[in-house]
């Protein structure tokens, strides 16, 4: 009889193969686990890196804009804020007029040498953008439409007058605010007067698509 039972028993798994298949799972899991968080600290770590890159390199760049615009700085002819170089419009331009005064136009030329040599070490190209104040057009300057126009001719007027002085039109562009983005309230005089402004940013060089270019023109 008891042979007859002892015959029909499976036999019994060993506690010591359950122990460790628990553990082979637990060191499965835990190994999925650290190797998640060594991914994760990897990637931030490179984000780190690469964020403290870019800021080196923000800095570089504006120490070589401040060391190539050290006299006109010096002088207080111009400003330097976030990369962005400032002249007043009062120094280029008398009150909703475009035509440069002979002092703003000795100012860009003594400016086109020191920006050719920097957008030239970079490759990068120049962005004069010109602004005004929130008053509208007087009668007697009724060849402007409004502050936008007004902005445009005078960011254009600058644009020329470096590229006459040097630079190279290949280098420089023209943008208009008018009104918009102004730095001061519109308020009081001096406010308007820190709003009529033209500012200068030195910005990438648009990547050329595939196939465009010098090399891509037939030849005839």
């Amino acid at each position: 009889m008891q042979d007859d039972l002892d015959g029909g028993a499976e036999p019994g798994v060993p506690v010591w193969a359950v122990f460790g298949d628990l553990m082979s799972g637990l060191l499965g899991a835990f190994v999925l686990i650290l190797v998640c968080a060594l991914g994760m600290q990897l990637e931030l770590a490179t984000k780190l890196e690469s964020e403290v890159q870019q800021r080196e390199a923000e800095a570089k760049r504006r120490q070589t804009l401040e060391e190539a615009l050290a006299g006109p700085l010096a002088a207080g002819r111009v400003t330097l804020t976030n990369g962005r170089i400032g002249i007043s419009g009062n120094v280029l331009f008398a009150f909703n007029s475009a035509d440069l005064q002979p002092e703003g136009r000795q100012l860009l030329k003594s400016l086109a040498a020191p920006l050719s040599a920097y957008l030239r070490s970079r490759d990068e190209i120049l962005m004069v953008s010109g602004f005004t104040d929130d008053r509208q057009m007087r009668d007697n300057a009724r060849q402007f439409a409004d502050n936008w126009e007004l902005s445009a001719q005078r960011a254009l007027t600058v644009t020329r007058a470096l590229i006459e002085s040097g630079v190279p039109s290949s280098a420089i562009f023209a943008a208009a605010f008018g009104a918009e983005q102004a730095v001061a309230s519109n308020a009081d005089a001096d406010g308007r007067s820190k709003n009529r402004r033209v500012e200068m940013a030195p910005t990438p060089r648009p990547s050329r698509p595939a196939g465009t270019g010098e090399a891509a023109k037939p030849r005839g």
